[in-house]
């Protein structure tokens, strides 16, 4: 992989991280163009995972600061009632991770059909989340909070957007735009980083060493961490307008044409 390739698949996870088109989806995409190997994929995919995460920190640090200090009060208070949400939220993503984890791997490998197929799938949620008008709820409940955990489990399927998802999901359900996007966005904090250790974890057990320069995996954190800002801010401003419809033909656009290169 090239410094370029860096940086044009950097801005590709940081944009699409967080904007609802699928970040695996694309960066599949993009690998199978620039003829990338499996190697090469994990260990960059472990950076810009990485750098996303810390682009989510930032924009959302205020937020976190809250939840943190509200956690060290030790009351049954908002802070700790959405922390507990976010951690029930978490469960089925576990399950998944534990249990089903190299089948999903698998899944990874099949080839652009799939991820054309979850790319229509994905653009089908955003426009059932886009036109419905369910009665909007103050706050997410915990309830709420699990089936959104449900389909972020669902979501690990390359090509079907885990924010698209989990924003569309809690949309239907009821929620408010802002309070959807931000807790979409905070509940994958923790699995994203679980997942890079334990890929991590098992680059060292397998004894493979990084097949990427580290100038090169450094220029796609930095890109990534960019973008991702960027992108976290933008995404959050355009759920609170319910824009969501664009993405939704953009979805079935790169989908249907995913398809097509993979069946032609």
């Amino acid at each position: 992989m090239s410094i370029f390739e860096a940086v044009i698949l950097g801005i590709v996870q940081g944009l699409t991280e967080f904007l609802p088109v699928s970040s695996s989806g694309h960066l599949t995409i993009g690998s199978v163009l620039l003829g990338l190997s499996g190697e090469e994929n994990l260990s960059f995919a472990i950076t810009v995972h990485a750098a996303t995460v810390m682009s989510t920190v930032i924009v959302l640090w205020s937020e976190i600061k809250e939840l943190i200090l509200g956690l060290f009060k030790f009351r049954w208070n908002e802070e700790t009632q959405y922390i507990g949400k976010i951690f029930l939220s978490m469960i089925p993503i576990l399950i998944v991770g534990l249990f089903f984890k190299d089948t999903v791997e698998q899944l990874f490998g099949s080839g652009l059909l799939l991820v054309g197929c979850c790319l229509l799938l994905t653009a089908a949620l955003l426009s059932f989340a886009y036109f419905a008008k369910p009665r909007q709820k103050a706050t997410i409940g915990f309830r709420d909070a699990f089936i959104i955990g449900v389909t972020q489990a669902i979501a690990v399927l390359p090509g079907l957007s885990r924010s698209g998802t989990t924003i569309a999901t809690g949309l239907l359900l009821g929620n408010k735009k802002e309070n959807v996007a931000k807790f979409s966005f905070l509940m994958v904090l923790i699995p994203i980083l679980g997942e890079a250790l334990l890929d991590g974890k098992k680059m060292l057990i397998d004894g493979i060493s990084a097949p990427l320069p580290s100038l090169v995996l450094l220029v796609g954190f930095i890109t990534a961490f960019i973008t991702g800002c960027v992108a976290c801010k933008w995404m959050i401003s355009i759920v609170k307008k319910g824009k969501l419809i664009y993405f939704a033909i953009y979805c079935a656009i790169i989908g249907a044409i995913s398809i097509v290169y993979a069946v032609v």
